[in-house]
């Protein structure tokens, strides 16, 4: 049972990049799964979270109208598209599974994987 985030990169201020979240031994849908990021000498902190069933979509006040959460059951894969981008999106972002739901309390969340680096240059 693991997620893997890719999809990571190096854009400039206002770019756009799209996350995705796999995952391999375990169907993605019966899970909320959550958006985390980490910079550096910062604590991970929830970015966005879609419920199981996709009965709704939680996003934090900072990514709120640029970044976009979506799954596609058939590819068993979440996403998340990043737009209008900024320095201080710039982290590791990382995905994990809820069992209780969509919350930002990272400690809810389990199965995490590699993060994959995102880097918003001025």
């Amino acid at each position: 049972v693991q997620l893997q985030a890719s999809g990571g990169g190096s854009v400039q201020s206002g770019g756009s990049l799209r996350l995705s979240c796999a995952a391999s031994g375990f169907e993605l849908q019966y899970y909320a799964i959550g958006w985390f990021r980490q910079a550096p000498g910062k604590e991970r902190e929830g970015v966005s979270c879609i419920a199981s069933s996709d009965i709704g979509t939680l996003y934090s006040d900072s990514v709120k109208g640029r970044f976009t959460i979506s799954r596609n059951n058939a590819e068993n894969t979440v996403y998340l598209q990043m737009n209008s981008l900024k320095p201080e999106d710039t982290a590791n972002y990382y995905c994990g599974t809820s069992r209780v739901g969509c919350t930002f309390q990272s400690s809810f969340f389990y199965d995490w994987g590699q993060g994959t680096l995102v880097t918003v240059s001025s």
